[in-house]
């Protein structure tokens, strides 16, 4: 993290709301990934990060260190779409992939549903590092300061994703063949 980030958030912590707006811009789009790997819900999510960041302009005084704001921010996202995903109804994630992808769309394959269901039976810290390095693109260094861990915990996490996804995957890759 360089100086200027490092004095924006320090600047936010003290209450500028410019810098809390620059701050929004650049890490909506890493909550909302967050948020949507938990939910599997566009519109859940979006209110998740919506009501992250009120609560993060409400509480922001509690960080202490300016560098852990970003990991701070994903902790309070990710905080908020466990409380969503726990008061919805009870519906297997499994069936609310299948459900969410409409069969009858010329898009939509059975190996999109298998990646689904496969992405859905994931648990959340690696369905959220699998979303933020190969959806979002991020680099490892962002990642690790987003979900506040270290390098060897993130390729770990994503060593066991990413083979968790080709053992699931493996009868609908043969099919194909």
């Amino acid at each position: 993290m360089d100086a200027s980030e490092r004095e924006q958030y320090r600047a936010a912590i003290q209450g500028d709301r410019e810098a809390f707006e620059m701050i929004i811009r650049t890490h909506s789009r890493t909550l909302f990934a967050i948020a949507y790997s938990i939910l599997q819900s566009r519109e859940e999510a979006e209110d998740v990060v919506q009501d992250s960041l009120v609560k993060a302009w409400k509480t922001r005084w509690r960080v202490r260190d300016p560098e852990k704001f970003p990991a701070w921010l994903c902790m309070i996202a990710r905080h908020r779409a466990h409380d969503v995903f726990r008061k919805r109804r009870t519906v297997s994630r499994f069936d609310e992939a299948i459900e969410a992808t409409d069969p009858e769309s010329p898009d939509t394959t059975a190996l999109d549903q298998h990646l689904h269901a496969a992405l859905a039976d994931l648990p959340e810290l690696h369905r959220a590092a699998l979303t933020l390095r190969y959806f979002e693109e991020m680099d490892y260094h962002t990642i690790e300061n987003t979900l506040g861990m270290t390098n060897g915990a993130l390729r770990g996490i994503l060593g066991r994703a990413l083979a968790s996804l080709r053992k699931q995957l493996r009868p609908a890759l043969a099919s194909l063949d």
